[in-house]
């Protein structure tokens, strides 16, 4: 992929919002256990940052993909995972389904309010019983003339105390498996729902995370995306956007981490030479920085196909089980080249480290990238 000097211009411009508008509080942040989500995507909304592809007709900036690299590799590089995390949903989890399939009054009562940070959104996907397995969801929308009346529960959903509405998948008749499901956008003032818990987590701490719980809470018909029945398919689709997004953060945070790294084994010294002077450290941190710049051209290759309108499920599942593997990788060796005070909160790798285990887990655990490989190749019986 080449960057262009308007490419460049776009990632200094982008590097210096967040190093002024999230940088600086993320330590409060972490330590609140939430980051104000209404008035940091209303700042982000009003440079363009959450809509760079859609539709300008809808407040969109019009841009191909190569821009959300961008985006996704500097939210990755700002050392606050929780709040990039978040971002994500609102630009590449919960709102790709509404661009695409959407109709204009859907697109102009929501997405528009999101792509100008108006309104925070989130994705309801996973439930208590379901999780990898989004075929086994239970939440159900039974229609009743032209409302859809919700009962059901979900969890483990970023954004979840804050959201404004969430792009819901539930199903929608009694057809079993992946069939007879929907999405719908879920206004979170609708009587019927509720909060039912903050969940408090390993890493990620500044993004707010919670289970949801939804009991004959009723809302219209026409809030359905697309058409009704192929939510499974829209939301597999919705899936591919979700991963690459995610593997450009984890790009741009490592990155930063073996920079973070270097300049701290150069000053440190032990035996009479800076740390760095050691062959074994050299050589390790070498390798990881070999293996970042394959897996950084093979998420640009991704992109270019992408912008090919080729489809990426095979480019996203491999790069985000190979990021997923190397983050983890990375992260320890950060931490354990840092010695004891690496291991200590006032220290950026501990944070990493927490921050880092998420990317094998969420938007799909490794064994199920797998299990997508072992079919995409024929490596089933």
């Amino acid at each position: 992929m080449l960057f262009t000097e308007e490419h460049d211009s776009f990632r200094r411009t982008v590097r210096g919002l967040l190093e002024r508008e999230v940088t600086p509080h993320a330590d409060e942040w972490e330590e609140a256990g939430h980051f104000p989500a209404h008035a940091l995507f209303k700042t982000l909304g009003a440079h363009g940052l959450l809509g760079l592809e859609y539709d300008p007709a809808y407040g969109g900036q019009g841009a191909d993909h190569s821009y959300a690299v961008i985006l996704g590799e500097e939210l990755g590089r700002m050392g606050c995972p929780g709040v990039a995390m978040a971002v994500g949903v609102q630009t590449d989890m919960a709102t790709p389904s509404l661009h695409r399939f959407g109709s204009p009054d859907l697109k102009e009562k929501y997405l528009g309010p999101a792509i100008r940070g108006e309104m925070v959104t989130s994705i309801a996907v996973t439930e208590p019983d379901a999780g990898s397995d989004v075929a086994g969801i239970r939440t159900r929308a039974a229609r009743d003339g032209d409302q859809w009346v919700i009962n059901g529960s979900k969890l483990y959903i970023t954004n979840g105390t804050q959201a404004d509405w969430l792009c819901l998948l539930c199903r929608t008749s009694d057809e079993g498996g992946y069939r007879g499901m929907s999405q719908i956008v879920f206004p979170t003032d609708t009587p019927g729902f509720a909060v039912s818990r903050k969940l408090d987590k390993l890493g990620n701490r500044s993004s707010d995370t919670a289970e949801l719980s939804f009991t004959d809470a009723r809302v219209p018909v026409t809030n359905t995306i697309g058409e009704i029945g192929r939510g499974f398919q829209q939301q597999m689709n919705q899936f591919q956007n979700e991963r690459m997004s995610a593997v450009y953060n984890s790009v741009g945070g490592m990155g930063r981490a073996l920079e973070r790294t270097r300049e701290y084994l150069k000053q440190r010294r032990a035996f009479g030479a800076p740390l760095l002077a050691n062959q074994y450290i050299q050589f390790k941190l070498a390798e990881l920085a070999a293996e970042l710049d394959v897996l950084r051209h093979y998420t640009y290759a991704c992109a270019e196909a992408y912008i090919a309108g080729q489809d990426t499920t095979r480019f996203a599942t491999i790069a985000k089980l190979k990021a997923g593997r190397l983050q983890r990788n990375l992260a320890d060796t950060c931490l354990q080249f840092h010695g004891g005070i690496g291991y200590m909160e006032e220290t950026w790798t501990a944070r990493y480290f927490r921050d880092s285990r998420l990317l094998s887990i969420g938007g799909g655990a490794d064994e199920v990238m797998l299990q997508v490989l072992s079919r995409l190749d024929g490596f089933t019986a």
